[in-house]
């Protein structure tokens, strides 16, 4: 059996935020893991539940159930849990989905798990797939109808009480043919250049000039 494990990114709400990519990713799964705060397992608080069953109603597909008890302590042990049943549902099922809200990128269970399986499971990391979402704070913006940044103004996420903490920076809109070696990497450089095209291009570190528009650049933070 063909191991694949999706780490899908449902959006901040509304089961029709969720992408088409982050749909088919559940429709094509063979069980779904939906992570729970609730110590019997059960599904009664569930956002991500809820969100999930929707979707299966909405677009008329089933799929077994499996829970991820999540007690949002950040102990490694409990991630260390989380990490097992998502594994041995992957050698149950094959293709399996874990599936968070929001985005998996902003502060998600997704990356704590990830680099555990990474670790442990090399194998099935290779073959795992992140799918990402909307933000709940992209969302807020068209609710808003405000833009959140445009021009010359720019974006900062800051995690409350505000500290020092380890930051990753984004650029973008770099101009063609820009020196990049004046930027300062506090962390770790990638650079994606026509992110989602069919000539997209990724990697590590910076180029040494900018080639084009469609260039992004980020400074990735470094786990403390």
């Amino acid at each position: 059996m063909d191991a694949k494990l999706y780490m899908v990114s449902l959006g901040p709400g509304e089961a029709e935020m969720i992408t088409v990519k982050g749909l088919e990713a559940l429709k094509t799964a063979n069980a779904i893991c939906i992570p729970t705060k609730s110590e019997d397992r059960s599904f009664s608080r569930s956002m991500t539940h809820k969100i999930v069953t929707d979707l299966m109603q909405k677009f008329n597909f089933s799929k077994t159930i499996i829970p991820v008890y999540t007690p949002m302590l950040y102990q490694d042990e409990d991630w260390e849990a989380q990490v097992e049943i998502i594994i041995s549902t992957v050698e149950s099922y094959g293709s399996v989905a874990f599936v968070t809200l929001g985005d998996a990128g902003i502060y998600s269970t997704v990356y704590y798990l990830l680099d555990i399986i990474k670790q442990k499971y090399p194998q099935i990391y290779d073959k795992s797939e992140v799918i990402a979402g909307v933000t709940s704070f992209s969302y807020a913006s068209s609710k808003a109808k405000k833009a959140l940044c445009v021009g010359e103004s720019a974006l900062e996420i800051t995690p409350l009480p505000i500290r020092d903490v380890p930051k990753s920076i984004i650029y973008m809109r770099p101009p063609k043919g820009m020196d990049s070696s004046n930027l300062i990497e506090r962390g770790e450089f990638w650079t994606f250049q026509r992110l989602g095209f069919e000539d997209e291009k990724i990697k590590k570190g910076l180029p040494d000039t900018i080639k084009g528009y469609m260039t992004l650049i980020i400074d990735f933070f470094k786990k403390q």
